[in-house]
């Protein structure tokens, strides 16, 4: 069978398991008895063991056999957990993820065979559980599909034949019902060979083979469940049925891969006698050979009767991101479109027709509604991002050598799914920032008086358009004569403007590409590649990164991102007659300055505003063209806002808020910084869109 058709499903569907497993995991090392969190990994690993076996990779269907050996044992409290397992999972699991990776890369899983971990699972379980340890998982031979398979004596021994099943008035009704036009009610127990790969395939079999035979009225568990490979390896049915038991069996165990099947007429307890359990017995050529067990068919009291209820279908779908940029792109032209018609409309002779302009209103508000609503499609929870962190700060506790934990907030912050993408690495890089220089040694935090155990937060929250992601850690803080002594070991500053800089500008100093205040180099940093590549990407991404820090008391960096890099509100205006978009949610406010107010510091224009001094920006300057403005002519400046940093960029005219879309310039002109993209005006003419960042 060709399933290279079915490799995106599966890596998705895969990658959700690792993280799933990934999570129990850490549960588990804080929570060692916590069954929930066991029977969660059981069925992760069974999961994953037969979605690689039925793909065909094999090394991966290996280790997951021998991970799911392992908690079997753990279910049945053979083997109990202790740090050494934890950490010989989350071994199994870097390797799960190698394999994935080549998947992706390759549409291999590659060569390695993880032996050794192989040989650790299974010598854990030979050391814990004696010589009844599983074996190791082996390529089963495909056997012919069996009519009805032979039981041995026993074969039975141990398995729940009968359940207890609450039922709904509506059921009871329905059986009843049924009973009087002479139709049996039939309690079926399945049990699926554990051995099989697709448990929950085999149970939809027995499911179309029951319903040939009759109408099934419950499930325990759900469908849903049982889509959801959410149950063990038994369920439960009760069909309305002509056919009798043996008839029943009989199609239940021509399904290859199930172990046994019980099936027993359910009767139904008389209202007065509500308190006794309703009797359920195999059917058998002679009453005195049926089963002793009996199943409770009815509610005990009144209370516990549940009216039915249709489970809830998965309401999410998986979409292609290039099919959303299309939809994206769409939605850019349209807005272009009302643009242009908005240009149009402005013209002499048509103001006038407000019919024309009703249509324009009518236009802009589905234009809106349209925008309003792809980017909520394009908008993904952070979570995507964020769930990875806590192994990696386990990992880096283990590494370092210092006691830490992460504690997070706001994961299910929303971002456009292109900013999502593109904000794990610098997030990575301050983590392991904090865990590396940030946090002190246990022994020191000890003489601080800190708790041994340092805190890094991570915190994300939307604030107006933006959304706030901080990084921040309870340690030792940033040391500015440190980050001052190091820049001028390197030449990067003199000792005379060392001591003239703002402790703020020193921290600056830390996003220069190779700077590194740490004493030696290791494989978590040391080599300067980290805050630089933070600031480049964050600013990429229309964004920015501000620090607060207090030595002795831990750093905070502040990264501030837009909702999104696609449709903005942006000013438009003139400089030298060319048309220039500068993004509003950098502006803060627009001043009229007269001339005579005009200061100098340090040989550069600044303006003295309500006791804030700001550097002015000649826009005409930066851009190279002339400006319209005559020298005695007020100045139009714009106050524009970076962090903590403010300018006045000087313009010519104003032309008012417009809604614009960004179009990359791509790689021809990507090396003026100061040029974040281009627009299509209504009219038909190009604006280049001012990135404030740089500027200032």
């Amino acid at each position: 069978m060709d399933v290279t058709q079915y490799l995106e499903i599966f890596l998705d569907e895969t990658k959700e398991h690792l993280q799933s497993l990934s999570d129990q995991f850490m549960i588990l090392e804080q929570e060692p008895d916590n069954m929930d969190t066991i029977n969660e990994i059981f069925r992760s690993a069974h999961t994953l063991k037969g979605m690689a076996g039925t793909m065909g990779y094999k090394r991966m269907q290996t280790l997951t056999h021998d991970m799911e050996n392992v908690f079997s044992e753990v279910r049945n409290n053979t083997i109990k957990v202790d740090s050494a397992m934890v950490d010989l999972l989350f071994q199994c699991l870097d390797a799960l993820e190698e394999y994935t990776e080549n998947i992706q890369n390759t549409g291999d899983e590659g060569t390695n065979d993880n032996e050794h971990l192989i040989k650790a699972l299974n010598d854990y379980l030979a050391k814990n559980s004696g010589d009844g340890a599983p074996q190791p998982a082996k390529e089963e031979k495909k056997e012919p599909a069996r009519e009805e398979p032979k039981q041995e004596a026993g074969a039975d021994a141990g398995k729940e034949k009968w359940r207890e099943i609450k039922l709904g008035d509506t059921e009871i009704s329905v059986m009843t019902e049924a009973k009087k036009q002479g139709k049996k009610c039939l309690g079926v127990t399945v049990y699926v060979q554990e051995s099989c790969i697709l448990k929950a395939a085999r149970a939809f079999l027995v499911y179309k083979a029951l319903e040939e035979l009759g109408d099934m009225i419950v499930s325990v568990p759900s469908a849903q469940d049982i889509e959801d490979e959410r149950f063990d390896f038994d369920f439960s049915v009760i069909i309305l049925t002509d056919a009798d038991a043996e008839a029943v069996k009989k199609a239940v165990l021509n399904v290859s891969e199930i172990e046994a099947a019980y099936v027993g007429e359910v009767e139904l307890a008389q209202p007065e006698e509500a308190t006794q359990p309703a009797k359920a017995a195999e059917a058998q050529p002679k009453a005195e050979e049926q089963p002793k067990q009996t199943v409770p068919a009815a509610p005990a009291k009144a209370a516990d009767k549940k009216p039915i209820s249709k489970p809830i279908v998965n309401r999410t779908v998986r979409v292609d991101i290039e099919k959303l940029d299309v939809l994206m792109n769409l939605v850019s032209e349209l807005i272009i479109a009302k643009n242009s018609l908005v240009s149009t409309s402005s013209q002499e002779g048509i103001l006038t027709n407000n019919t024309f302009n009703e249509q324009i209103e009518y236009l802009e508000s589905v234009t809106t509604n349209l925008h309003e609503s792809v980017m909520k499609v394009r908008m993904v929870p952070i979570e995507t991002v964020v769930q990875k962190f806590p192994k990696m700060i386990r990992d880096l506790s283990k590494k370092l050598d210092k006691k830490m934990q992460l504690i997070m907030s706001g994961e299910e912050t929303e971002l456009d799914r292109t900013v999502v993408d593109e904000i794990g690495d610098p997030l990575m890089h301050l983590l392991r920032n904090s865990a590396d220089h940030g946090l002190e040694s246990a022994e020191v935090r000890k003489e601080r008086g800190k708790p041994e155990i340092g805190s890094i937060f991570l915190d994300a929250y939307q604030d107006g358009n933006n959304v706030i992601i901080e990084v921040r850690d309870d340690g030792n803080g940033i040391d500015v004569e440190a980050v001052k002594q190091k820049a001028i070991e390197r030449g990067t500053i003199t000792p005379e403007q060392a001591e003239n800089m703002a402790d703020k500008d020193v921290i600056g100093l830390l996003f220069l590409p190779s700077f590194s205040t740490a004493k030696k180099v290791s494989d978590v940093s040391g080599r300067g590649v980290g805050l630089d590549v933070v600031k480049s990407k964050i600013e990429s991404l229309s964004g920015e990164v501000e620090v607060k820090t207090k030595l002795g008391e831990g750093s905070t960096f502040i990264i501030r991102l837009p909702l999104t890099l696609a449709i903005i509100q942006a000013l438009m205006v003139e400089v030298g007659g060319e048309k220039y978009a500068i993004p509003l949610g950098s502006i803060q406010t627009i001043e009229d300055v007269e001339p005579e107010e005009i200061k100098y510091v340090q040989a550069k224009e600044v303006i003295n505003l309500r006791g804030t001094v700001i550097p002015l920006i000649r826009l005409n300057e930066v851009l190279d063209n002339e400006s319209t403005k005559k020298p005695d002519e007020n100045l139009l400046v714009i106050i524009v806002k970076k962090g903590d940093k403010l300018a006045g960029l000087v313009v010519d005219e104003l032309m008012g808020q417009q809604e614009i879309v960004i179009k990359s310039l791509g790689n021809y002109i990507n090396k003026n910084k100061i040029i974040s993209g281009a627009t299509i005006l209504g009219d038909g003419e190009i604006a280049l869109i001012l990135d404030t960042n740089a500027l200032l």
